[in-house]
Parts: C-alpha cells; structure tokens; sequence
C-alpha cells in the first residue's frame, strides 16, 4: 500500500512540474512586460485565448499543418500584443497605476464579448489526440511533456535574447532604471514596443501548448488569467527568476493537492500558500524590499 502511494505521490509530483513549465512561460512574459514599462497587464491571459483560437481555426477547422499554425498563432498574438501596448498602454503611462489597471481591466471585458460574439461561448477542441505515456505504473500525458519541454526552450530563447542582444541588454537596463537609461541616450520607446511584442508572442507560445490539453472558449483566460498573476506577485513582481520558481512551487501544490481531494482544492490550497507568503515576504520569494 505504501509503495503505491509513494508511486501516486510521484505521479503528482511530476505532472506538477510538467504544469508548472507552461505557468512559468506565461508568468515570464507578464513579468517581462510589468519590469520593463511598469504596467500589469490584467487582460494578458485574453491574448492567450485568441492565439488559442488561432490555432483551433488553423489547425483543426482549415487542416493548416500545426506548426505553421502555432507560427501564425504566434505572430498574430505578438501583433496583438503590439497594438495592446501602443493603443491602450502608450497614452497612459503617465497616468497613476489604478487607471491602468482599470484600463486593462477594460480591454479584459472588451476582448470577452469581442470572443463571445465572435466564435459563441461554445467550448471548442482542437481534436488532436495525443498518446498517454506509461512509465513505471505512473501515466503522463505526451500533450503536456511536450509542453514542458516547448516551454523550457522558449524560456531559454527569451534568455538568450535578453542577455545576448543589444536590444536585450537595453531591455534589461531600463527595467532596473528607466530614468537613467534614458538620459543615456536608449530608445524607451523602441524597447517598449519590442517588449510589448515579446510578451505578446510568449503568450502565443503558451496558447499553442495549452490548446494541446484544453478546450477553448471566450472565457478561458479565467482558467490561466489569475494564477499567472499569483505566481507574478508571489515570485515578486517584474522579477522572471522569482517567477520562475514561483511557477513551480504553486503546480506542485495544485497537483499534489488535487491528489488527494478535488483539483479544485488544490486551487485552494495553492491560493493559501500564497496569502500565507503574502503576510511573510510581502515583496515577493525574491521580490527587493
């Protein structure tokens, strides 16, 4: 009986970090957006539903081969993310914080009904079946294994990118101080748009690796939409590495609790954990005071 428990509790273990990848890339590009132009975009989860839509007409309505899909999905959030930032963000960066949040918060609602009249509030399926992966009496779905590895090297590109290019380096710099990097002469406005665009085709990345696993429909970024913004706060906000762990910490939660009840408390308990790290390290896992 012990042995069978401890193979279940591995089970959960490790689908927990299999989750806990495709949370740390969509925690990676909100971070990513929030430490360069300062600005939580709460509707970021709304641009990973229309690339999941993307792919869904794409791939499994037009039979467009799925890896040009999830180029076209991609690209087409990236775009989004662009037009997020240059329409709605750009004139109000000057503005106090809670316009902002209204602001996006906005466009969350917006983009909601744009979906819902759109595609209808009917729930969709890409209708790609994926093995089930047998291992030691433990299953494991192919669907999120490839998941957790698509999303570890695009989290490697985007480090690649941030510490090995020029518009990288003025990224990182202007996230640490805006004010300074400007009077040096760097372009805010050109690394908030590649920001912008960054972000946007991280969460098209993640939506072609959630369409693998979930049904899609107007209302699916309530699925994603408040956890990536816990893990962002709990790993301390505009802060990727804290992120990063955070992601993992809290799937880890979430499936091992739903081992033993629901996965629903798992949520709970997840949602505990991160009130509790709250009252203990306001600022973050790794979040500066």
């Amino acid at each position: 009986m012990d042995e069978i428990f401890d193979i279940f509790l591995l089970e959960a273990l490790i689908n927990g970090i299999l989750f806990g990848g495709v949370l740390a890339l969509l925690s990676l590009g909100l971070n990513l957006i929030f430490g360069v132009v300062d600005v939580v975009w709460i509707c970021y989860a709304e641009l990973v539903m229309f690339g999941m839509y993307t792919m869904y007409w794409l791939a499994g309505v037009y039979d467009v081969p799925i890896l040009l899909a999830a180029l076209a999905a991609i690209g087409l959030v990236a775009i989004l993310g662009l037009l997020v930032h240059v329409l709605i963000i750009a004139p109000i960066l000057g503005s106090p914080p809670i316009n902002q949040l209204l602001a996006t918060g906005g466009l969350l609602f917006f983009l909601q009904s744009v979906a819902t009249l759109m595609f209808s509030i009917e729930f969709r399926n890409l209708g790609l079946r994926l093995p089930i992966l047998e291992f030691n009496e433990m299953y494991f779905s192919y669907a999120r294994l490839l998941a957790f590895g698509v999303a570890l090297v695009g989290m490697a590109a985007v480090y690649l990118f941030l510490t090995r290019t020029y518009i990288g380096a003025a990224i990182r710099a202007i996230s640490q101080d805006r004010e300074v990097m400007v009077l040096m002469g760097v372009d805010s406005k050109k690394v908030y748009w590649v920001t912008a665009l960054v972000g946007g085709g991280l969460a098209g990345l993640a939506a072609c690796l959630l369409v693998l696993q979930y049904d899609v429909h107007p209302f699916v970024g309530i699925s994603f939409g408040p956890i990536t913004f816990i893990i962002c706060v709990l790993g301390g906000l505009g802060n990727m590495i804290g992120g990063f762990v955070a992601a993992f910490i809290l799937s880890i939660i979430i499936s091992v609790g739903g081992l033993y009840s629901e996965m629903e408390w798992g949520y709970v308990l997840a949602f505990v954990f991160f009130i509790v790290m709250m009252f203990i390290r306001p600022q973050g896992l790794l979040g500066k005071k």
